[in-house]
């Protein structure tokens, strides 16, 4: 089937007892066992559960991978997949990547030996300079959180195969349906699943999907290990949001393009970080790998000071920290998403005290442009004074 039937149809006639066509919520904890010397079947909800079978079948099928988990949160995906590390390895991260994966490299698994140089993955040269005799994996995130970066997955792939490393992608600014990683050469594909795959701000999830069968056991073993596990009505609300994404990713992108398109002739607007744009850096690759820009925009304003009379006075777009739902959000990077990134590295990465990350979410794109209009008339009164 093509994706965007696998995902109208996520879970549904999957339930053979009552034929029921949404699947259900197995709100349970353990199962009863027939017999001593029992097969295949339901033993523990830590270990497996039918609405989270139906939510990994169904995100495998989409991915195109052997086998795919779902875990608590985004950053218990990537914990899981850092644990198939050991004391001693070392990875070669993007450096402008999300704050909370720099914060469990650095804060938590190189306290347990776990070594990461963060380098510019959109430099492939860079990235093999890099790779060191106890090297084990590429770690990618592209289009990166929050500067928009975009790497050469085929050609990442293609020197993880040739260096013998594994290739791990996080990609859950693009999702399946805009970019897939597999296809390109990476072996684990990650998500923070509460993004576009839920999609409606009323869950935290994660996913990662394996390229290979062994990848995935190895994967369901730390997961039932370490009980990083996602709820079967946290699975449910997962699955339901899903079916819609084919119909939500079209309109993120047709609203983000509207947006990007005013601001990127705003005076109060420095510079713009949006794929989408004709100038933009990396988007020769960016429509190589990928089919769509996704829905978030990234823009500095002229002056840090700027920052917060801007954000009080939006009315409409919402001050919170994520991304991918149905309403449209802006965040402050460097006091929300990157405030564990030591100061220097944040603004040498360029990730500095004048930039904002904008999700364009459902809205009437006219309703999102008014209220970013009004907002910025302070900043164009500003703007004039210093003229």
């Amino acid at each position: 089937m093509r994706t965007e039937t696998i995902l109208a149809r996520l879970g549904a006639c999957l339930e053979r007892d009552t034929n029921a066509l949404a699947f259900p919520i197995y709100q349970t904890a353990t199962f009863r066992h027939r017999e001593l010397e029992r097969g295949d079947g339901y033993d523990y909800s830590r270990t497996s559960n039918p609405t989270r079978t139906a939510l990994e079948e169904g995100m495998a099928a989409l991915e195109g991978g052997a086998r795919a988990l779902a875990f608590a949160s985004g950053m218990a995906a990537i914990t899981a997949v850092l644990h198939l590390f050991r004391s001693g390895d070392h990875l070669v991260v993007t450096e402008d990547l999300y704050g909370g994966t720099y914060r469990v490299l650095t804060e938590v698994f190189r306290h347990l030996g776990l070594a990461a140089s963060f380098v510019p993955t959109r430099d492939v040269e860079a990235v093999e300079r890099a790779v060191r005799p106890d090297t084990r994996a590429l770690f990618v995130e592209t289009p990166s959180n929050p500067l928009l970066g975009v790497s050469d997955l085929r050609r990442l792939g293609r020197l993880a195969k040739k260096r013998g490393l594994m290739l791990i992608v996080d990609n859950t600014f693009l999702t399946p349906l805009r970019q897939r990683p597999l296809e390109l050469g990476a072996d684990l594909v990650v998500y923070s699943a509460t993004k576009y795959l839920a999609g409606h701000n009323d869950v935290v999830a994660g996913m990662v999907v394996a390229a290979t069968p062994q990848l995935g056991e190895r994967l369901a073993f730390v997961q039932n290990a370490t009980g990083g596990i996602l709820g079967p009505q946290d699975c449910w609300l997962v699955l339901r949001g899903m079916k819609t994404l084919a119909l939500r990713m079209e309109r993120h992108e047709a609203n983000a393009r509207r947006v990007a398109a005013f601001l990127d002739v705003h005076p109060a607007v420095a510079r713009l970080y949006f794929p989408a744009l004709p100038d933009y850096p990396g988007k020769e690759v960016h429509d190589r790998q990928a089919t769509g820009p996704g829905g978030v925009i990234t823009f500095q304003l002229r002056d840090p000071l700027w920052v917060p009379r801007f954000i009080d006075r939006l009315r409409l777009v919402i001050f919170a920290e994520s991304l991918g739902g149905t309403e449209t959000l802006i965040t402050y990077p460097a006091t929300q998403t990157h405030r564990d990134v030591p100061v220097a590295e944040r603004r040498r990465l360029g990730i500095t005290d004048d930039l904002l990350r904008l999700s364009v979410g459902l809205e009437d794109p006219e309703d999102v442009l008014e209220d970013l209009e009004q907002a910025l008339e302070a900043l164009e009164e500003a703007l004039e004074a210093v003229r």
